[in-house]
């Protein structure tokens, strides 16, 4: 009798299942009505308008028609505060016009210095408790931050050193300097999603700040405008935030080549760098935060010779500016308004500049050169992992090339305080060994001498 009750138990639950997996297939069919499909996924953080601000985004597959983050300081015993956000709808262009909900919370006002846990989603279906810790109130602290570019889905070769890092509580943020996923758009935006749901691991826990790079261009950009919620009101295109005594500034370097899309997204970023720098660098606002440190994707000085547009002889287009007009140049903007450091990727390795404006080294001295120097410092960090691989450098390599390396990794950066910077190199080829470490050092901040 009990053998012939298992066979019956057995009989049903392959039938129970066949239904389900039917009825799911017509779920999947009719977009977003299953439970499973209003599981939040793919939850990452970023700075709000100032740093006591935190934006929770993530994604849904269907239209849950409610986003709601709750968070405490103990989850499991403080009360829980509740804060509803928007979601918006978001298309893939693809052929298979694949759809998702991205859902948005902005938790204001949280007291600083503070580790807070939360979960994010809906009714029908939260995330797992998630945590993050506030960073300082002023200036006068000494944020870490993690900074790479150019990770895909494929070959991530440093996310789980940077999943270690961050499990440690290394880093106040994380700068990711374009290119995502190779690509967000790739197999109808399977791959964006699969690789936002990898950075979780890190984004959930830590502000992940990004930029875009040419890799995000398909559609005008609509997988990263859509998945990103920066600082400001650009699409997270362009903005700034301060931390600590650092003023980033994030840009996009896309703007000067994907002219399809318009020509006035370009006005509009040179016009906005323009105004940003300029109070960033007034005397009273440097007195307060003198470092000024900017990333965007593409570099404008490379030490390879693949690249059609990294040369003397052609110029980089954000270097000095549109082809034959010179008009929206930054090297000249950035000099001016003395910005100290400036962070590319692109290029699929990293290199370390000496101190470099119009191909000149202008070091602060020659036992000291990254000592009171006389030029922004660039550097070059594209070398995090992605199906394309490694690039090689040039066999002759330029006179401002300082320190450079093809191995897999990712920059540190601390700022210790108002007069010193610490960057240094992450191998992940050799199991996390410092490869190139170097000191930022400066006396007084401000718009670097005229060049006769």
């Amino acid at each position: 009798m009990k053998a012939l009750q298992l066979f019956l138990l057995a009989v049903l639950t392959v039938v129970a299942t066949g239904l389900e997996t039917s009825q799911g297939r017509a779920n999947d069919s009719k977009e977003g009505l299953g439970i499973v499909h209003y599981q939040p996924e793919q939850v990452h953080l970023a700075f709000g308008d100032n740093l006591q601000d935190i934006v929770v985004t993530w994604s849904t597959r269907g239209p849950s028609n409610s986003s709601q983050v709750n968070y405490a300081r103990n989850y499991a015993k403080d009360p829980l505060t509740v804060v509803k956000g928007t979601w918006k709808r978001f298309v893939d262009g693809g052929k298979k016009a694949r759809t998702q909900y991205v859902h948005s919370v902005e938790l204001k006002d949280l007291q600083p210095d503070t580790r807070y846990e939360y979960t994010c989603g809906s009714e029908v279906g939260w995330s797992p408790v998630f945590n993050f810790k506030t960073p300082p109130a002023g200036q006068d602290w000494s944020p870490s931050l993690a900074i790479f570019g150019d990770m895909g889905n494929e070959n991530a070769q440093s996310l789980g050193r940077l999943q270690q890092d961050t499990e440690r509580g290394m880093y106040d943020a994380i700068i990711h300097v374009g290119d995502f996923a190779y690509d967000m758009d790739t197999s109808n935006a399977a791959v964006g999603d699969a690789y936002m749901r990898q950075i979780e691991s890190v984004a959930a826990y830590v502000p992940y700040m990004v930029c875009p790079g040419n890799h995000e261009e398909k559609y005008n950009f609509s997988n990263y405008r859509a998945r990103f919620n920066m600082p400001g009101d650009t699409d997270s295109l362009w903005y700034s935030f301060n931390l600590g005594p650092v003023h980033f500034v994030s840009f996009s370097t896309e703007v000067y080549y994907f002219l399809g899309y318009g020509f006035k997204l370009l006005t509009k970023q040179f016009e906005w760098l323009e105004q940003d720098l300029a109070e960033a660098n007034l005397p009273e606002n440097r007195a307060k935060r003198p470092w000024i440190v900017t990333y965007g994707h593409r570099p404008m000085y490379c030490s390879d010779e693949k690249e059609y547009d990294c040369n003397k002889q052609l110029e980089t287009y954000i270097r000095q500016g549109l082809p034959m007009l010179k008009w929206f140049g930054l090297e000249d903007l950035f000099y001016k308004h003395g910005v100290d450091v400036e962070i590319f990727a692109h290029e699929h390795f990293y290199t370390r500049l000496w101190p470099i404006y119009d191909f000149k080294v202008y070091n602060g001295s020659a036992e000291a050169p990254y000592t009171n120097p006389k030029a922004p410092i660039q550097i070059i960090t594209g070398s995090a992992g992605c199906k394309e691989e490694r690039e090689p450098f040039s066999k002759d390599l330029p006179e401002w090339n300082a320190y450079h390396s093809n191995d897999y990794g990712y920059t540190r950066l601390k700022a210790h305080n108002g007069t010193h910077l610490y960057f240094e190199q992450v191998s992940d080829d050799k199991d996390g060994q410092i490869v190139d470490s170097f000191w930022v050092i400066k006396d007084s901040h401000g718009s670097y001498p005229e060049v006769q």
